[in-house]
């Protein structure tokens, strides 16, 4: 309590001498940002403070701007950061927020004067390549990175700019390669670690991205996408302890955080969810058991042959006649009894069971009627789910049903979908609301 009490004190120190410093230095910039997004209370402070500086006469422009920046009001904050003294940091966050509000050439502009006065050439040049990334002119950030390339295997940053190039063009094995390269240039480069994990997740290198997740998770800061992430895979290996503890974690620092709050009633739901599995598998090999046929069993000609007259085939028929009703059939003696109750014991089965039990014992399911082939897709039906906004859970579930069209979602129903492993109600949703947005929607039953 006390170590908490002293860090929240020291966080508070920085961010006054954040608003105080008309000219804030880049290093106490990132650490008030830190400390900004490190908590749901820690915004709601900050933003209380930022409300503050506005109601004074004459407040520091630059901070104030930035401050902007940082808690998402964009528009406020290009209009705030226009009007501050001309310096490195004002261009820079001029166009980071100009980039907020999607106006790209403004914030490549902002970037160039940012360069002129002074900022890191670097920085300014893979900021340059992300900004040209965000506006799709790849073409254009290639161009920016080439001019970059005596700090190949040399700056992190560039490696990681250039993987996220490559990933937004679909050259994964590449964007992988590169963000291993950063990492082993800058071990905890967030952004590099997030990256790597998540492309190994949808190539189904489990290992791989709860290995460099954890390591995101290890920090101090409380990184929610990640966690949340982390927290998908242990409960797809079914480590629903360590799933829902990456959950509360974020909550704890987040309480209202909603992708949370259904991330973990979906653990929950999936710790009955496992029950119901292992139910159906042993319901499965009771069935395959049942479905086996007398024929594969050693038996007399005479017990054989007084079977297939009263129309006994498989097991589970055995199940369904009694000790008299076999004696009663001709030729059926004590002797053919016995080599049918062994095999029956052999199996931990006895004659008459499915009467005591209720039809249900030996009640197989049906095997489903043929389906017609799907309708090619065309269009926006034909397009691959691939370019819906998704979570990899989301994701990893139409792989398993081996969904790969918008048009092959939209013949699946909701119950389909919650069938899945580990799909609940907060894949669902966004599933719903990337179909809905292409005005289209799940199959409906109705």
């Amino acid at each position: 309590m006390k170590e908490s009490c002293q860090m929240e004190s020291l966080q508070q120190d920085l961010v006054a001498e954040f608003f105080a410093d008309p000219r804030p230095s880049l290093d106490l910039i990132g650490q008030v940002c830190v400390i900004v997004h490190s908590s749901q209370a820690s915004q709601l402070r900050f933003t209380e403070q930022l409300d503050q500086q506005r109601g004074k006469a004459k407040p520091n422009i630059l901070p104030l701007g930035i401050g902007l920046y940082m808690i998402g009001q964009y528009q406020q904050a290009v209009s705030a950061l226009e009007q501050a003294q001309d310096c490195p940091q004002k261009y820079l966050y001029l166009a980071y927020a100009l980039r907020g509000c999607r106006e790209y050439e403004k914030a490549i502009k902002a970037l160039e004067m940012a360069g002129s006065s002074g900022a890191d050439g670097l920085l300014v040049a893979m900021e340059k390549v992300a900004t040209y990334r965000l506006a799709k002119d790849y073409a254009a950030a290639q161009r920016e990175l080439d001019l970059c390339a005596n700090y190949c295997n040399v700056s992190a940053e560039y490696h990681y700019q250039k993987g996220r190039l490559e990933e937004d063009q679909g050259l994964y094995e590449q964007a992988m390669e590169d963000y291993r390269i950063a990492i082993g240039l800058a071990p905890d480069h967030q952004g590099a670690l997030f990256h790597l994990a998540y492309r190994s997740d949808l190539a189904g290198d489990d290992q791989t991205a709860i290995e460099l997740y954890s390591r995101i998770a290890s920090g101090s800061h409380v990184s929610t996408n990640a966690l949340l992430n982390l927290a998908v895979l242990y409960e797809d290996a079914g480590e629903y302890d360590k799933a829902l503890e990456c959950v509360e974690r974020v909550l704890q620092a987040f309480p209202n955080h909603q992708r949370a709050q259904l991330f973990k009633k979906d653990i929950v739901s999936s710790k009955t969810m496992y029950f119901d599995e292992e139910q159906q598998r042993q319901q499965s090999q009771k069935n395959a058991i049942l479905e086996t046929p007398i024929s594969d069993f050693e038996l007399s000609v005479r017990s054989r042959n007084c079977l297939k007259k009263m129309n006994i085939r498989t097991i589970g028929d055995l199940l369904k006649v009694t000790e008299a009703e076999l004696l009663s059939f001709k030729n059926f003696g004590e002797t053919s009894l016995k080599e049918v109750k062994a095999i029956l014991e052999s199996k931990g089965l006895r004659l008459g069971m499915a009467l005591e039990e209720g039809q249900e014992f030996t009640q197989l399911p049906q095997e489903p009627s043929p389906t017609p082939p799907p309708p090619e897709d065309t269009g926006v039906l034909g397009k691959s789910v691939e370019e819906l906004q998704l979570s990899v859970r989301a994701r990893k579930a139409l792989q398993r049903l081996n969904i790969k069209t918008i048009g092959q979602l939209t013949r699946t129903t909701e119950a389909e979908l919650l069938g899945c492993k580990n799909f609940g109600t907060t894949s669902l949703n966004e599933v719903k609301r990337e179909l809905a947005n292409l005005g289209l929607s799940l199959k409906s039953l109705d």
